[in-house]
């Protein structure tokens, strides 16, 4: 048939009938591919087009006729267009059978049906909403809406209540309606619809899932299913995605990169690799690999690992993976993350059966060798960690299975650029990672200008998957309001300079970090102009590191954050200088320092949440010296927490899938946070406590004098930086100003000589001598104890 003839014979009347669209009086419409309130397509009945008045419409300023509609309303080709056309075409002309036709096959009869839903989505506000919270566009993939209607007013029709009621979309439950005439129960009331299509490419099943969230009654198939979603994978199929769900794999098809590179079959659940699925699989006679895109739950992982049998027996020498997911499923990915993480997912996929023999072999091996083993573990030089730490394994879950994970961790870390302070770039690590966690943490790292603070939480933050960071040298006092209300789920915000935020701004985030929610009452217009009230809510899971030179000024924020004291040292700065001057010299491959970002983020990435429980958290208590203990304690603890998180893949679960802390989670959380504790405890803070040792040492004794241009001078500060310390320590009494004349310089005396390396020493000891109780106890907990060691201690200090 030719286009002209198809265009004389298929009027634009019928083709909005076809996709149930209805003008007004006017031959006037709300645009079916814009957002429209008010009607802006005008129909032409005379010339057979429409045309679309809004400049927000893609099809703007142009005259559409049946065909360029066609075209538009299916999202496809000229060529795709004309087809579906003749189509169309045919449903209309008497001889054809159409969707009120008697004796339709099951499969002419859903094909029409879903055609129907298709087109009712463009005008369900319900169905919108929801796939907009669930991060599927309508315009992408072939998805419905069964509003429950389809039976009623105008299209009712007994041949379709009949067929309705024969293949299952109409339930006949024997009652009668208000007006007297029979009611039927709708199947699938509510709920988005998709196509379940067979060999033939036709409709042979619907499923559909309500968009009410009932967790009674979520997914609906027809009764006698049949067909594969989203159809039977092309024959030439090399690499196949199968997904757990349907919206899983409706989510992937949105993914351009992967629509074109993979086919993608969805089961029907932990269970659903049905027969039909297998034999599709099967008759591909090119196919490379099939991967695995299943939840992250424990019934995730076992039908991985049971399917993945069954298809390697099926079909020997197929390659069979599986992607490691952040969160729990695609969908859920895909909401959290931008669409570019399943490219990386899919090249960091894991070979299944090549990793369990692996481990086999790891096994057998360590039963071969246990008794010298054991010999090794107590016998270790200090050199040969740092042996075991290079040879890298091969895998990302190799690297989490090793038993040093944390200092493994900490060496690669240092591969990435960031020279010295081992304590403190792990527990910014620690705290970073916090975001795939419910309760986040956050970091204030403090320092005086130009040491180092900005660049290391900027360091930190480069380790973490890019998509989910968050970069801000400013913001703005009602900034963090605006934001959409999922828009800073699961993220992580970097502030270069807390100084230069404002109170108010000060506050918000305060508050933010408290409650992991900003509500706020804000105007807005009405349809009609007017002004008028409204509830946002801008809710936040996300960690924070966040830098600044004051140390006294953020009383109410520090108490809520982690504060880091940046590194001050000679010692320090001599490591800073030979690794900048190695650099230089080419001597660091940049190539190298680049593997190490990428493995770290791939490490990031295969974690997964859990929840984490400390059996020994009754048994563990802080100094009672520590300042703000209440809050502390809470960050004590969440920092044990964070150490069991990450080494997840050596930890038991409890039957409630929670990570279980070992009394080793505990000691390295100890050994992290130390200074931070330490921080807690001191009335000075970080770079100002730094200084004052340094002065001590200084000045030697407390009978001699000093003035400040030779600190300044021996110190190499500058004297803004020297104004702020001596003013600080004066005001805290730490020092006395004793004499001296202005122009020949001021003379100060040391007044408070405080042992601050005794304190050190008496908070390590009572915390260590804690984590040495629950060892004994662990080891012999029959065996009576006298007075516990850590309680002499805090009483000693």
């Amino acid at each position: 048939m030719e286009i002209q003839e198809i265009k004389s014979r298929l009027s634009i009347a019928t083709v909005l009938h076809y996709y149930g669209l209805k003008p007004d009086k006017n031959a006037k419409m709300c645009c079916p591919f814009h957002e429209d309130k008010t009607p802006s397509m005008q129909i032409y009945y005379k010339t057979q087009t429409a045309y679309c008045f809004s400049s927000n419409c893609k099809t703007h300023g142009k005259s559409m006729d049946v065909i360029d509609f066609i075209l538009h309303k299916e999202n496809c080709t000229k060529h795709e267009a004309i087809k579906k056309a003749v189509e169309i075409l045919g449903h209309q002309e008497p001889n054809k059978k159409d969707r009120y036709q008697k004796n339709l096959s099951r499969e002419e009869f859903l094909g029409n049906m879903f055609q129907y839903f298709r087109n009712a989505i463009n005008n369900s506000k319900p169905a919108k909403d929801y796939l907009e919270k669930r991060s599927l566009d309508f315009t992408k993939i072939e998805v419905g809406y069964n509003s429950g209607q389809f039976h009623h007013g105008a299209r009712k029709d007994e041949n379709v209540i009949a067929q309705a009621l024969e293949y299952g979309l109409l339930l006949d439950k024997g009652i009668t309606g208000r007006t007297g005439e029979k009611a039927y129960g709708v199947f699938g009331k509510w709920s988005i619809c998709f196509a379940l299509k067979n060999k033939e490419n036709e409709v042979a099943g619907l499923y559909f899932r309500s968009t009410l969230n009932d967790d009674k009654a979520k997914h609906f198939y027809l009764k006698n299913r049949t067909g594969i979603y989203p159809g039977y994978p092309n024959p030439n199929t090399k690499k196949l995605i199968l997904t757990e769900a349907i919206i899983d794999a409706a989510s992937l098809l949105q993914i351009k990169n992967i629509a074109e590179n993979y086919s993608i079959v969805a089961c029907f659940g932990t269970n659903g690799l049905n027969e039909e699925i297998l034999n599709s699989i099967k008759s591909l006679e090119f196919l490379e690999e099939i991967i695995f895109c299943f939840d992250q739950d424990e019934a995730g992982k076992i039908a991985v690992e049971k399917y993945g049998k069954v298809l390697q027996e099926e079909m020997p020498g197929i390659k069979i993976s599986s992607v490691e997911l952040p969160n729990n499923d695609v969908n859920e990915t895909l909401q959290l993350h931008n669409e570019e993480i399943f490219l990386e997912l899919l090249e960091n996929k894991k070979d299944i059966f090549l990793s369990t023999e692996t481990e086999r072999f790891a096994n057998t091996d360590e039963n071969n060798r246990q008794g010298n083993e054991q010999k090794k573990k107590i016998t270790i030089t200090e050199a040969e960690p740092k042996a075991e730490l290079r040879a890298e394994p091969k895998t990302i879950t190799e690297f989490l299975e090793q038993k040093d994970l944390l200092k493994s961790l900490n060496y690669l870390i240092e591969k990435s650029g960031i020279i010295g302070e081992e304590n403190s770039r792990m527990l910014l690590f620690l705290i970073i990672i916090s975001y795939l966690n419910k309760n986040p943490l956050h970091a204030l790292v403090q320092g005086s200008s130009g040491s180092g603070k900005t660049h290391i939480i900027s360091r930190i933050a480069d380790l973490m998957p890019q998509e989910d960071v968050l970069r801000f040298t400013r913001i703005t006092e009602s900034s963090l309001y605006n934001w959409g209300e999922f828009d800073l789920f699961q993220k992580i915000i970097i502030i270069e300079d807390l100084d230069g935020l404002k109170e108010d701004a000060l506050y918000a985030l305060r508050e933010f970090i408290s409650n992991q929610v900003l509500r706020s009452s804000v105007t807005i217009k009405d349809k009609k102009g007017n002004n008028k009230s409204s509830h946002k809510i801008v809710k936040g899971q996300f960690s924070s590191l966040s830098a600044t030179t004051k140390g006294e000024t953020y009383e109410d924020n520090m108490s809520r954050s982690f504060l880091i004291a940046v590194d001050e040292s000679k010692e320090q700065t001599q490591r800073i200088i030979q690794y900048q001057n190695r650099r230089n010299a080419g001597e660091i491959n940049p190539e190298e320092q680049q593997k190490a970002i990428h493995f770290i983020q791939k490490i990031v990435r295969n974690l997964k949440f859990y929840e984490v429980v400390n059996p020994y958290a009754t048994k563990l208590n802080l100094p009672e010296k520590v300042h703000k203990i209440r809050r502390l304690n809470e960050m004590y603890q969440a920092v044990i927490k964070q150490v069991t998180f990450l080494n997840q893949y050596q930890r038991k679960l409890t039957k409630d899938n929670q990570l279980i802390t070992e009394i080793e989670d505990i000691e390295q959380a100890t050994e992290i946070l130390f200074e931070s504790i330490v921080l807690k405890v001191d009335e000075l803070d970080g770079s100002l406590r730094q200084f004052f040792e340094r002065l001590k040492k200084f000045v030697k004794n407390e009978k001699q004098d000093f003035v400040l241009r030779e600190i300044r001078q021996e110190f190499n500060i500058s004297k803004t930086q020297m104004f702020r310390y001596i003013q600080t320590l004066t005001e805290l009494d730490y020092i006395k100003q004793i004499g001296g004349f202005a122009n020949k310089g001021i003379k100060y005396k040391i007044s408070y000589w405080d042992n601050y390396q005794k304190l050190r020493a008496e908070i390590k000891d009572f915390l260590m001598l804690q984590i040495l109780e629950l060892k004994q106890e662990q080891t012999a907990p029959s065996k009576p104890k006298n007075k516990k060691l850590s309680t002499i201690v805090n009483e000693s200090i």
